[in-house]
């Protein structure tokens, strides 16, 4: 199997830094820190490096058609725009729910929010927050919500629940928002190295590109599950990934180092850090949402 290393781009130090996303007009990449709230912006062109601060844990964001973002918090679904600086919530899933947040999530092809809730006692959820603001509980039983996406040809849908040690497949209806016929994609074993599979993205050749917690590495599938390709990291919690860049062709790759002690720090110094890598292939540019 082909290998490659990822390279470093920006020292943040986050905790759980998570959710990547290229805005395709601002020429930026945004993500979160989950448990301590921020968002990041950067700009690659300039090296510009922003950082709000929204006093509430954030698993995820999408772009908005009408500007701003969405967000899935510690309070539900909510928006906010950098510009105003607003925090507007809307619905709460989670609300009797203690312990239980709100992990990654995504804008599908149609301008839905789907994001899933992480309870590790087995309650929590796959939400799709639809552009009316009603909000729909697709899945149910699921431990760690994590990585999502769907195929170039919008007919599949892609979806990791980390404690199964899986990536799951569904067909995907793209005009209901519907999901059926669920099937494990890859089923990562269970070994001494205790590699997880957390954040995914799907390039336009329908390649399935998987960040490996605990895994020091992202692992590229083609569309058989069958992994062709490994990106290296210096750094064992790798989380999620992104394509972007003027033609969506650099990964951009986010890391954490929550749960470390002094000793792994110590052999991690570059955990939480954001990474890249050119690839030979291309991202999908990202949806926005219509609400």
């Amino acid at each position: 199997m082909d290998q490659a290393n990822a390279q470093h781009l920006l020292s943040v130090k986050c905790d759980l830094g998570e959710g990547p996303l290229w805005h395709p007009s601002e020429h930026c990449l945004y993500w979160v820190d989950i448990e301590v709230g921020h968002i990041h912006k950067y700009f690659p062109g300039t090296k510009i490096h922003e950082t709000y601060q929204l006093g509430l844990s954030i698993g995820a964001l999408g772009f908005r058609e009408q500007g701003g973002l969405i967000l899935a918090t510690g309070q539900g679904f909510a928006f906010w725009d950098p510009k105003v600086g607003n925090l507007e919530l809307l619905i709460n899933p989670l609300a009797g729910k203690p312990g239980v947040r709100m992990n990654d999530g995504k804008v599908d092809p149609s301008g839905r929010f789907w994001a899933g809730s992480l309870d590790h006692s087995g309650n929590g959820a796959l939400y799709r927050f639809d552009p009316d603001l009603s909000c729909h509980q697709i899945l149910s039983n699921i431990t760690i919500s994590n990585g999502l996406d769907w195929s170039p040809d919008q007919k599949t849908f892609y979806y990791t629940d980390s404690a199964d040690q899986a990536i799951y497949r569904f067909e995907y209806d793209q005009d209901s928002g519907c999901i059926k016929n669920r099937q494990i994609f890859v089923q990562i074993p269970v070994d001494k190295n205790q590699m997880v599979p957390d954040g995914l993205t799907v390039d336009i050749e329908g390649y399935i590109w998987s960040a490996c917690w605990d895994g020091g590495k992202v692992v590229r599938y083609n569309p058989l599950g069958e992994a062709v390709f490994e990106l290296i990291l210096p750094v064992s919690r790798v989380t999620s990934l992104t394509f972007g860049g003027e033609n969506l062709e650099e990964l951009f790759i986010t890391t954490a180092s929550t749960g470390l002690n002094p000793e792994q720090l110590d052999k991690d110094p570059l955990a939480g850090d954001l990474f890249y890598y050119k690839t030979n292939t291309f991202g999908k540019p990202a949806s926005f949402f219509r609400g």
